[in-house]
């Protein structure tokens, strides 16, 4: 800032120089010229009154007069002019008084000369007058130019301080910011930085330093309380099977071996459940997406539900042409989870519809309306959102509830009465598969059980980064 501001004061006086010089070169030379003719006009004058003036001539400082007959010899003059040759050859024109010439240099001279010529009419004929001035030089004066030189550095070192006082006042809170975040580690993660009081771009910038670290420490507890989850859940199955196997080897001839063998294989497919539901997570964390395709959701829920065998009853109400752009095993992935829970937890039926619901312009996925029915009139690709709901027949989920069942390892008391193996991470899977294809996995109101929506727009790419 420094440099410009310097830099920009230098171009701004080399401008101011120029044209103060151009100023005063026009009035120096008209200044000249106007003395140079006044000159000539009294020299003019003074003959017609003395037709016998001869000999050495008075003049202004710088000026030349020089007087010519008849014949064009030089008869009166200034100094040099009077003992030498015309100092010009030029002469006005016959229906012309006087004319003016720049002349480099006039004869006997040496540098440039304005030149005017005046006629005085004689009864032996024309005479004429000549008087020169030297020209104004380019830079008129050195004083002046030295002047205007020592004025142009005065101000550009001025107006330099004077921006280098400002910014490093202005840049002032923002090195005092970035001292403060160099000193805030993942220890101290609760510190802020100094908001100034001022309301400029420095105080946005503070106040954005400050919601970008609550967002790092809500991203550091949720990370801290996924590990503590993580190791706890992977603890108890290796705790039990650790236990049995101690407790068989205590006792070898009273142990029940393939009893044990089965227990410790239980154990070590809750463990491998946990191990391959967090691959899941951390390979969604990083959207390590496989080629996208065309799905119809129609038709994946139908060979799913073909295929799998369910204890409890599955009612599908299928739209046909419902399509997404998606990863299909991640989709199927989906589908299986949310399937799973509501088997847990339905009495004897699950009702699974897909349809399209038309969505306002502009408005995002999850704002379609929760209480559309199935097989509602289909919208145009654009603007539409295609819905997979899945509803089970059971006790539901309380209204509080319905965030914590989407975070990780959380499982309320009716699912682990209901199923003590499971691992607290289907429903987060799920729900982080529905955001990276842009859409909301959401628990809405129902009569009965819990009913789980997807949504996701048909005109929106898979989120690849």
């Amino acid at each position: 800032m420094t440099v410009i501001a310097g830099t920009v004061t230098a171009l701004i006086c080399a401008v101011l120089i120029v044209l103060i010089v151009v100023g005063v070169r026009g009035e120096a030379g008209d200044y000249k010229r106007s003395k140079a003719t006044a000159a000539a006009a009294r020299l003019a004058y003074q003959v017609r009154r003395e037709p016998a003036l001869k000999g050495g001539l008075s003049a202004p400082d710088e000026v030349v007069l020089q007087l010519l007959d008849s014949r064009h010899r030089v008869i009166a003059g200034t100094g040099k002019a009077l003992r030498g040759l015309p100092i010009a050859r030029f002469r006005p024109a016959e229906r012309d008084i006087y004319s003016t010439r720049v002349v480099c240099p006039p004869r006997g001279f040496s540098g440039c000369m304005w030149v005017v010529s005046i006629r005085v009419y004689q009864p032996d004929g024309d005479w004429i007058v000549y008087a020169a001035i030297p020209t104004v030089p380019w830079y008129v004066n050195p004083s002046l130019i030295m002047f205007l030189v020592c004025v142009s550095l005065l101000a550009v070192l001025l107006v330099s301080l004077r921006a280098w006082g400002t910014v490093d006042q202005t840049l002032a809170p923002v090195d005092a910011i970035r001292a403060e975040l160099a000193e805030i580690t993942a220890g101290e993660s609760g510190r802020r930085v100094t908001v100034p009081e001022n309301r400029d771009e420095i105080r946005l910038l503070a106040e954005a330093a400050n919601e970008t670290l609550d967002r790092l420490d809500s991203a550091l507890a949720r990370q801290r309380s996924f590990t503590s989850d993580a190791s706890h859940d992977l603890r108890s199955p290796i705790a039990g099977a650790r236990a049995m196997i101690e407790e068989a080897l205590l006792y070898p001839d009273q142990t029940d071996w393939p009893k044990t063998g089965r227990a410790v294989l239980q154990s070590l497919e809750r463990l491998q459940a946990i191990v391959t539901d967090l691959l899941q997570l951390a390979r969604l964390d990083a959207a390590a997406w496989q080629d996208t395709e065309l799905v119809d959701l129609g038709a994946l829920v139908t060979i799913e539900v073909a295929r799998s065998d369910r204890t409890k009853r599955i009612v599908p109400h299928i739209q046909e042409g419902v399509t997404v752009l998606g990863d299909r095993l991640r989709l199927v992935r989906l589908l299986t989870n949310l399937l799973d829970n509501a088997e847990r937890h339905a009495e004897s039926r699950i009702d699974i519809t897909v349809r399209r619901e038309d969505s306002p312009a502009g408005s995002p996925a999850g704002g379609a309306s929760a209480g559309s029915p199935a097989g509602s009139a289909a919208g145009s690709a654009a603007g539409s959102v295609a819905v997979l709901e899945v509803l089970d027949d059971g006790a539901g989920i309380a209204e509080q509830d319905r965030d914590l069942v989407f975070q990780r390892f959380a499982r309320l008391a009716a699912s682990k009465s209901r199923d003590p193996a499971g691992t607290g991470l289907g429903l987060p899977i799920a729900r982080e598969i529905a955001r990276l294809h842009g859409g909301t996995l959401t628990i809405e109101d129902s009569p009965k059980g819990a009913r789980f929506v997807l949504r996701i727009p048909r005109d929106r790419a898979v989120q690849n980064s």
